[in-house]
C-alpha cells in the first residue's frame, strides 16, 4: 500500500487520474471520493439524496455530473452520460441503519426513513438492491460497496448478505468480502467496516479464493502501524465544553472506565451516557459517529474539529460547508480506507484486464 497519510490538504495533492473512471453514489461529503482521487482515479460524478450533502460535495470536488436524487429515480433514467457507461469502478455505500449494532436492526426492515431535515424518505434495507440493479445497468468494470459490521450479525442479517452476493451473481459479477478496520490501513480511528468488492465475470481471468469458484482473488490484508489519539491530540485546546451532567460524571472518572457510564452507575445507580466513549492518549481514537459524544480522558471535552478531520483522514482544508464536521467524517468512508482498496483493484484487476487487451 501506498504510504498515504491521514494529516494531508487538497491543496498540497496533485491528483493524476490515470487510473480511470469512478462514479460514486450516496455519496454524502465524499470520503471515498477523495480516496480515489489519491490512488489516481478519476472521479466523474454523484447520485445524492441530501441538498446539504450534495452542496458540500460540489464545493469541494466539482463534479462534472451529479444527481440530486433518490437512488430508485437515478435507476429509471433512459439514458446515462458516456461517462458513466465506461467506468472502471462504481462506489456506493448504501445508508445502513437498519444494520447497525446500535440500531433498531430488524425492527426497522421495510420502513421508511430519512436521516435528516431536506432528504426524501427511503425504504433502507432495498438500498443495495437498487445499487447492484444500477451497477446491471452501467456495467462497470468493478463495483465497490462498504456498508456495516452489523450487516453480518444475526441469522437473518446472513440470510440478507446471501442475497447481497446472489445479486450480484445474477448482475453478472463475482464478488467477494472483507470486514476491514481503518486503523489497520492508516486511519487513526477504530472503524470496522464490511467492503464487497466485485468484478465483471466477462472480464476476470484470476484464481478464486472458495471451492465453489465464486468468490475472485483480491488481497486486502493491511497491516500499518496503528495511530494513537497522542499523535493527533490538540494540545492547545483546553476548551471545557461538557454540559454540567457530563462535566459531573467526568470529575468521577476512573482510569480504565469505557465511558461516561461507568460513573454514573457508581455514583447514581443509573445507567445512562454509555455512547459517551472515553478517547485514551495510548489507544486508537474510537469511531467518529454522526452525533459523536465522545469525551477526552485527560482533558474536559469532546473532540475538536481537527481531530476529528484527523481522525478520519479528511484533508485539512476540507471546507464542510457549515456542517457539522463530525457529521460528514461520521456518515463518510475515511478517504485512506477507499485509497488502500482502490489501489490494490487497480493493481491485482484492473491493470490486469488492460494486459490482456494489449
Amino acid at each position: 500500500m501506498s504510504d498515504f497519510k491521514y494529516d494531508w490538504a487538497i491543496s498540497d495533492v496533485e491528483f493524476p487520474k490515470n487510473k480511470g473512471k469512478v462514479f460514486s453514489c450516496f455519496s454524502c461529503g465524499g470520503g471515498s471520493t477523495m480516496g480515489y482521487k489519491l490512488a489516481g482515479f478519476d472521479v466523474v460524478g454523484c447520485n445524492e439524496i441530501d441538498p446539504k450533502m450534495m452542496d458540500t460535495y460540489i464545493k469541494n470536488h466539482d463534479p462534472k455530473h451529479h444527481f440530486l436524487e433518490p437512488i430508485q429515480e437515478f435507476i429509471k433514467r433512459d439514458e446515462y452520460p458516456d461517462d458513466l457507461m465506461n467506468l472502471e469502478i462504481l462506489d456506493g455505500s448504501p445508508p445502513c441503519s437498519s444494520f447497525s449494532i446500535a440500531g433498531n436492526r430488524e425492527k426497522d426492515w421495510g420502513k421508511n426513513k430519512k436521516f435528516r431535515e431536506g432528504q426524501a424518505e427511503q425504504v433502507l434495507d432495498t438500498l443495495f438492491f437498487d445499487f447492484i440493479e444500477l451497477a446491471g445497468r452501467l456495467r462497470p468494470k468493478v463495483v465497490v460497496a462498504e456498508n456495516v459490521k452489523g450487516l453480518e450479525m444475526g441469522d437473518s442479517n446472513k440470510t440478507y448478505v446471501g442475497r447481497i452476493l446472489q445479486s450480484f451473481s445474477d448482475a453478472g459479477y463475482y464478488v467477494g468480502k472483507k470486514l476491514l478496520n481503518a486503523s489497520d490501513m492508516g486511519v487513526p480511528q477504530k472503524r470496522e467496516r464490511i467492503f464487497f468488492y466485485a468484478i465483471r465475470k466477462d472480464l476476470y481471468n484470476g484464481p478464486f479464493d472458495d471451492l465453489f469458484a465464486t468468490e475472485p482473488s483480491l488481497d486486502l490484508d493491511f497491516d500499518r502501524e496503528r495511530i494513537t489519539f497522542f499523535e493527533i491530540f490538540d494540545r492547545d485546546d483546553l476548551t471545557e465544553n461538557l454540559s454540567p451532567l457530563d462535566g459531573e460524571l467526568w470529575e468521577k472518572r476512573r482510569a480504565g472506565d469505557v465511558d461516561l457510564s461507568d460513573a454514573s452507575i457508581r455514583e447514581r445507580d443509573v445507567l445512562s451516557r454509555f455512547n459517551a466513549k472515553y478517547i485514551y492518549q495510548n489507544k486508537v481514537p474510537n469511531t467518529v459517529c454522526g452525533s459523536d459524544q465522545c469525551v477526552l480522558f485527560d482533558v474536559k471535552r469532546r473532540r475538536n474539529r481537527s481531530e476529528v478531520v484527523k481522525c478520519g483522514s479528511f484533508p485539512s482544508d476540507y471546507d464542510f460547508c457549515g456542517n457539522k464536521p463530525e457529521y460528514i467524517v461520521g456518515m463518510s468512508v475515511p478517504p485512506l480506507m477507499t485509497a488502500g482498496i482502490a489501489e490494490r483493484i487497480s493493481d491485482q484487476w484492473l491493470s490486469k484486464i488492460d494486459e490482456g487487451k494489449k
